[in-house]
């Protein structure tokens, strides 16, 4: 197998969509990282599940991933993240692809299947020993280790167990995230909880389209309680046993937007806004859930017990804020807006829905802790062409979001780093290899990584 790291210094040209104002192309060809706040921090991040492979090597047990994955129709192109990127095995090249980027920070995600294999109980050594070689690798590059805790990949014998709808899951995370920062420690700038606990609940448990693929409001709504409660009670655990650590959680977020003015898609918009939005940063921000979407699920609201809000309201140290794309909503659902540029996902590609949103959260939520973008990027049909793959539309999707996020941090919004989603192409959930996110470009016959033209373009602008 053949494994190449290119590091060619040449920034390509940004070619922009039809649809870009050509100003807003130039001022992001000619934006710098010196244009950000001094110390501003900037990175590249992955999960676990989607590059690392090695799924039963070490002491690793099963995830809902590997149990989802293996039944027929649940992943469209019938794959796995079995062996993903390989990256069990290739880290030290995957390190030094990162280092070679000039990016200040990393952020990855640890398997909790490979720490803590029944979920509970005996920590597996070897699994703790791969990410303490992460950490130390990446210090020694001069790269900041940004962990998070759950990126999805809950133990399966947990969900045979009831999973994320049963409270005692938010105390296994809890025991785990010691395990976790008892070992890596101070090493690490910061602690993430959670990944998108919208996701791991709503997506998961009520539209049935992730891991453990279940179709039930009311037990979605408990998930993402006991989601958030485990946050709760893993921030202690966090400053216990790493006290100069950052904490916090990372959110998926994006304005929920009405199609029209009339009454019924205003409602409707501000729905959305409540079960995609404040169903998480109200508990988390102001210690209560929106009253107006507490009325409206009814008989599904989840089993808050005394001292939940409590928890689930404790200090963070930081909010990471993945942002991808608006919703713009009609009272039939979303709509796509007529003439709108979209991803290979489908996705809108609206820059100023991020500007839009974090003005929103200074506005809406007094004593907001500083905001990291964990992740912002784009999946587009790449394709190589010799040892080059060239992907402007990527290109100019990460320059007009650094414009925009660096709107917001003029007009006043202490935002204080930005991750792009993704260091590399990986196994994209369900919709297993179909999906390129990367900055690297991956071979998936032979795991060869190339850098993209996105890449050189982001390894230029840190420089």
């Amino acid at each position: 197998m053949t494994n190449t790291i290119t590091t060619d210094t040449a920034a390509p040209d940004i070619a922009a969509p039809d649809t870009a104002a050509p100003s807003v192309v130039a001022r992001a060809a000619g934006l710098t990282r010196q244009d950000f706040p001094a110390g501003f921090l900037f990175g590249v991040a992955t999960s676990s599940y989607q590059i690392e492979g090695a799924a039963s090597e070490d002491g690793r047990s099963p995830s809902i991933w590997d149990v989802f994955c293996a039944k027929p129709g649940r992943i469209s192109d019938g794959s796995s993240g079995a062996v993903a990127c390989d990256h069990y095995h290739r880290w030290e090249q995957d390190l030094d692809l990162i280092a070679a980027l000039g990016v200040d920070a990393y952020r990855f995600s640890v398997a909790w299947p490979r720490v803590v294999p029944a979920g509970r109980g005996p920590v597996n050594a070897a699994g703790l020993d791969f990410y303490e070689r992460l950490t130390d690798g990446l210090l020694a590059r001069g790269v900041q280790p940004h962990v998070t805790l759950y990126h999805w990949d809950l133990p399966a014998v947990l969900q045979d167990q009831g999973g994320w709808t049963n409270r005692d899951t938010a105390y296994a995370f809890a025991e785990y995230s010691a395990a976790v920062a008892q070992r890596l420690g101070n090493r690490v700038a910061s602690y993430a909880t959670l990944n998108e606990p919208w996701c791991s609940s709503v997506l998961s448990y009520e539209l049935g389209e992730h891991a453990p693929g279940t179709r039930d409001r009311a037990a979605a709504l408990s998930a993402a309680h006991h989601l958030m409660l485990g946050h709760g009670l893993a921030l202690p655990e966090i400053r216990r046993h790493a006290p100069q650590s950052q904490a916090g959680i990372v959110l998926n977020l994006g304005p929920q937007e009405s199609a029209s003015d009339r009454p019924e898609d205003i409602r409707a918009a501000r729905h959305a806004d409540g079960r995609f939005n404040r169903w998480f940063l109200d508990p988390i921000l102001r210690g209560e859930y929106p009253a107006d979407t507490w009325e409206e699920i009814g008989g599904d609201a989840p089993p808050v017990q005394t001292d939940d809000l409590n928890l689930i309201s404790a200090h963070n140290d930081f909010l990471g804020v993945n942002y991808y794309t608006r919703g713009v909503i009609g009272a039939q659902g979303g709509v796509l807006p007529e003439g709108a540029s979209v991803t290979d996902m489908g996705w809108e590609i609206h820059p100023q829905g991020l500007t839009d949103l974090l003005l929103r959260l200074k506005a809406d939520y007094p004593g907001l802790p500083p905001i990291y973008i964990t992740e912002n990027g784009a999946a587009f049909s790449d394709e190589r062409s010799g040892d080059r793959v060239h992907d402007p539309r990527r290109t100019e999707f990460l320059s007009t979001h650094l414009n925009a996020l660096l709107d917001a941090s003029q007009a006043g919004v202490d935002v204080r780093g930005y991750f792009a989603w993704s260091l590399m192409d990986n196994f994209e959930w369900a919709f297993g290899y179909e999906k390129r996110f990367g900055l690297i470009y991956v071979d998936y016959d032979t795991q060869e990584r190339l850098m993209k033209d996105s890449a050189l373009w982001y390894q230029a602008f840190l420089k």
